[in-house]
């Protein structure tokens, strides 16, 4: 049950279509400080990202759901990527930064920074157990819902669920 104190309940109502996989927290979580990598290899935590809302994907190359949901993630970028809302896609476990190289030229992806979690320590921390899985985050860098397995992120129904999101997560 969502507690009536968090305002991102009223998602709950734009949870329609594939969006009723959504898995709306009762109150906002806090993240690991586990770090990951960006393409120079330079460490990123999560924290870093704060500021606005951020949907995180984790996935991998060699996960046929991954491949399939991540053209979506690069149209939700598209769409609606902003100084309010960011997609972050993040390649855990067994993935080369070639392969994620080469994936991502394949899929003509050229809008998402090609993130690497190498050993899977922050996708262990967060207890993602499958992929590919999704988390948001609002602006103070707490995860407030979850995702578990692939979607459509650019299509109506997620569309309308980010622009309620982020509607929600200016609001102070």
């Amino acid at each position: 049950m969502l507690s009536e104190d968090n305002k991102f309940s009223v998602l709950e109502e734009f949870k329609v279509g594939e969006m009723k996989k959504l898995i709306l927290h009762e109150s906002p979580k806090a993240v690991s400080e586990e770090v990951f990598y960006n393409s120079n290899n330079d460490p990123i935590s999560l924290k870093s990202l704060s500021g606005r809302l951020t949907l995180v994907n984790f996935w991998a190359t060699w996960c046929a759901p991954c491949l399939e949901e991540m053209p979506s993630l690069s149209n939700l970028q598209k769409i609606k990527g902003s100084e309010k809302f960011n997609v972050v896609t993040i390649a855990t476990m067994r993935n080369s930064p070639k392969s994620v190289e080469k994936f991502f030229n394949k899929m003509s992806i050229d809008n998402l920074t090609k993130y690497q979690d190498p050993k899977g320590k922050l996708a262990r921390s967060l207890k993602i157990a499958g992929l590919p899985l999704t988390i948001l985050l609002n602006k103070d860098n707490q995860e407030v819902a979850r995702f578990i397995g692939d979607a459509d992120w650019s299509s109506p129904h997620a569309l309308r669920l980010i622009d309620k999101a982020t509607e929600v997560d200016l609001e102070n």
